[in-house]
């Protein structure tokens, strides 16, 4: 089966994926000189959380979430083995001390998402200062909302109170903007996917992102990559490549296995719903909301996770972007023990299925690479049945 095409980069054009190639790096550099110049760091690790109430208060937000099986084993320690690898992997940093962001962090914020998070969170806390943000799971409650306003104010007055600032309703305002402006260039970016012939790969597309949000150099990179993308298109030999959705856990940075061979088997990733693609960055804040808290409550509590019920939503945005990225088939991935999105896998194949008329794989696997042949030779059949 022949590999999915790239484009070919054009002479005198230089490709501003080298930047995002030392994402680590430079939000290294980036929270180092943050820290020396006295601003606070947060840890995150779910989509949740505000970054724009962190950055009111002049502190940098950074993602947390472990990507690599080589933690996972010092995690076992404390933790069952059979739960999510992304749980294990970012508790095993912690074991080990071998996250350098994790570690220069004054604050994490453990957003109730799961249960295995949750009980994770109270090892974490026996050295890490936490604050817990509840998220109300049923977003067509008629108090949901109000809860988590509550929530957001509880978590802004904590701001408040550690770092000894005032975080203002004009300082809200501002990072809403600045965040407005990163969720735009990378709906741009990501929406250069739905050409015929799209101008990268899903892989590549996926490392455009930052695991620190707000930085004004990621911002230039961004718009010297959509102008070097969108005059272009790929070239590709032989058979184009099948438009695949990739829908369930998100694909954080050093778990990437199954992008590459879902792509390396005749796919092509036109559109990631997940986390770590489309679902946080489709909607903004709304910045002519008088009140800025509710403003990121409202835009924050339409996240559809897995975790809400019931959770149509994500079901309503499946069926837009398959839609306007005009894919031939989904595949939804589910790590071990993610027990919220094995089962929601049940609605998105009859959605894919039964509604929209397109063929459907549901992959269920870890860190490990032990099954990476199966699953390509699953792939393949998913792809030939396509074609």
């Amino acid at each position: 089966m022949a590999k999915c095409c790239d484009n070919t980069q054009p002479a005198g054009g230089e490709d501003p994926s080298a930047w995002f190639g030392n994402m680590i790096g430079n939000c290294y550099e980036y929270a180092t000189k943050a820290k020396a110049a006295g601003r606070g760091v947060v840890g995150i690790m779910c989509e949740f959380t505000p970054r724009e109430l962190i950055m009111a208060a002049d502190a940098v937000p950074v993602c947390l979430c472990g990507g690599s099986a080589e933690t996972i084993a010092s995690a076992e320690q404390h933790l069952p083995a059979n739960l999510c690898p992304l749980i294990k992997s970012t508790y095993g940093y912690h074991v080990e001390k071998a996250n350098p962001f994790l570690e220069m962090a004054d604050m994490l914020v453990a957003e109730t998402t799961c249960d295995g998070k949750k009980k994770m969170y109270e090892l974490l806390a026996e050295s890490r200062r936490m604050h817990v943000l509840e998220l109300t799971q049923k977003p067509d409650d008629g108090d949901a909302m109000s809860h988590w306003v509550r929530e957001l104010n509880k978590f802004k007055a904590a701001l408040e109170e550690y770092y000894g600032v005032e975080i203002t309703d004009e300082k809200i305002w501002a990072a809403i903007k600045v965040m407005n402006r990163e969720r735009s260039l990378r709906r741009r970016l990501a929406g250069l996917m739905k050409a015929d012939r799209p101008p990268m790969t899903g892989r590549k597309l996926l490392d455009f992102k930052s695991n620190i949000s707000g930085i004004e150099a990621d911002f230039e990179q961004y718009e010297k990559a959509i102008g070097f993308y969108e005059s272009r298109q790929a070239e590709c030999a032989g058979a184009k490549p099948v438009r695949v959705l990739l829908t369930g856990v998100p694909v954080v940075h050093g778990a990437e296995r199954i992008l590459d061979i879902v792509e390396g088997n005749g796919g092509l990733v036109v559109c990631m719903e997940n986390c770590t693609g489309l679902k946080p960055i489709i909607e903004d804040v709304d910045e002519q909301a008088d009140d800025p808290v509710r403003a990121l409550a409202e835009k924050y509590f339409h996240l559809p996770c897995s975790v809400m019920t019931r959770n149509d939503r994500r079901l309503e945005l499946i069926e837009q972007l398959a839609g306007e990225y005009k894919v031939q088939c989904i595949i939804d991935l589910v790590w071990q023990a993610c027990l919220t999105y094995d089962v929601e896998s049940y609605f998105v194949k009859q959605l894919a299925e039964d509604k929209l008329g397109l063929p459907y794989l549901k992959i269920e696997t870890d860190y490990s690479p032990s099954d990476s042949a199966r699953i390509a030779v699953r792939v393949e059949a998913l792809f030939e049945m396509v074609r």
